[in-house]
Parts: structure tokens; C-alpha cells; sequence
């Protein structure tokens, strides 16, 4: 089965300095309808003004993930990390017992985009954590965050993954899914095409379960990226 949602069907927030589309309730914006998808819980497309950010604020018990698309992000936080995330770079954060933390444009200038994930753990009140790195951009799926941070990827609290699709004109990708495991597609740039003939636009998302096999196809003229989660069985 697979279940669309369209970039123009998402909450929306603006601040002004804050820019942002909401794949599921969040903030102000509530729907019971979209609360998440298996333990993945938000998925914020955010464009944010130059030197304009996030104050500092906190969290528990949660993965977050930043993927910058456009610009650099300045991150501080309470465990004494400071560091700069730039574009096609991936950050995971765990909140664990708690952690303090900033995220702002780095630059005076140019228009910060990134898109901003919450996965629900499955481990709690543990020390909180920070990896960053950068996967490349290699033409078809880089797997990026595993549950137990294999071949050099990043470590989530979760019987979750993550991966990174990139395709070019005309090539197609072909994914296995395991039995009760669900997929969850974020379009970012270009037009990728799912076996029933569905076509995700940028900041479309896909919903995908009880599926053994997916297929997908560029068929559009530009790059196709966009990431895919590897979940545990979702309820529908």
C-alpha cells in the first residue's frame, strides 16, 4: 500500500526569520490524522534567514537529525559541542537524560534550508550524543543511519535506518523491505516515480507498507534526491 502526502497539504509556520513546512502535528499546527509514521515523528522543512536561528532550547528522550540542503548551520549545545554543518552533511543528535542546544544560519548573507527529523527512541534517560558526517553524494543508495552505526554510519537509539537516494536521469532503484518493516519516501529535488505510477515532487512524502518490493525511477531531466526510512511495521 502506498499513501501519498503532498508538499501542499502540510502545516505551515512563518516567523519571519523562520520559514517552515510541517509533514507532521507540529507546534501549532495539529492534525490527527498526520501524528507521525512508525517512530518517525517530524519532518520540518525549514528555511531560515541569514544569522537568524533557534535559540537555545531543550529536549529529552529524542534522535534528531538535521540535513542541510542549502547553507550552514552554526550548532552549539550543552555537552560542549561546536560545530558547523554544511550542505549534503548529516547530523544526529540524541537528547537522551536531556541536552541543551542552538541551531543558527551561519552566515550574514545566504539562506539557511535544511530539513529538521525526530525519531522516537527506544532506549531512554541515557547520556546524550552527537555525530555529524558527510556520505557523499554517490548515485543510488548511500545508507546513512543504522541502529548500530555499521560500515561507518551514524548510530540511532531505534530499530530504524536511514538512507540517502540520488539518481540521475532515467536510472531506477529497486528496494527489498523485510517482513514488517514499513518505508517512509521524502522527496527533496526532482521527480521520482513509484511502481504504481506515482510521481513525488519536492517535499512530497510516500507512505509504503505491506510492499516486498519498491520500485522507483527518475523520470524526470533533473537529479532525483531524496531520503528513505526503514521502519518498523506502521499501523494504517
Amino acid at each position: 500500500m502506498i499513501t501519498i502526502r503532498k508538499a501542499e497539504d502540510r502545516g505551515t509556520a512563518n516567523f519571519g526569520w523562520l520559514n517552515s513546512h510541517h509533514t507532521f502535528s507540529f507546534g501549532h499546527y495539529y492534525d490527527p490524522k498526520h501524528m507521525g509514521f512508525s517512530h518517525l515523528r517530524v519532518i520540518n522543512d525549514d528555511t531560515v534567514t541569514p544569522s537568524a536561528g533557534f535559540e537555545t532550547h531543550g529536549h529529552k528522550d529524542m534522535e534528531i537529525i538535521s540535513y542541510v540542503l542549502q547553507g550552514r548551520i552554526a550548532h552549539k549545545d550543552s555537552t560542549g559541542n561546536i560545530k558547523e554543518l554544511p550542505a549534503g552533511e548529516f547530523q544526529l543528535m540524541s537528547a537522551g537524560k536531556g541536552i541543551y542546544h542552538s541551531e543558527f544560519n551561519a552566515s550574514d548573507s545566504q539562506t539557511l534550508k535544511f530539513l529538521q527529523i525526530w525519531i522516537q527512541p527506544n532506549e531512554f534517560g541515557g547520556t546524550p550524543g552527537y555525530q555529524q558526517k558527510d556520505f557523499g553524494q554517490q548515485e543510488g543508495l548511500t545508507t546513512v543511519i543504522t541502529p548500530d552505526g555499521r560500515d561507518g554510519t551514524l548510530s540511532i537509539k531505534q530499530n530504524a535506518s536511514l538512507h540517502q537516494l540520488i539518481l540521475s536521469a532515467d536510472k531506477a532503484q529497486d528496494l527489498n523491505v523485510e517482513n514488517k518493516r514499513s518505508l517512509y519516501i521524502h522527496q527533496i529535488e526532482g521527480e521520482l516515480t513509484l511502481q504504481d505510477g506515482t510521481v513525488l515532487h519536492p517535499g512530497d512524502g510516500a507512505k509504503i507498507t505491506e510492499e516486498g518490493k519498491v520500485q522507483l525511477h527518475n523520470t524526470g531531466q533533473d537529479t532525483v534526491k531524496a531520503l528513505v526510512f526503514d521502519l518498523v511495521e506502521a499501523a494504517h
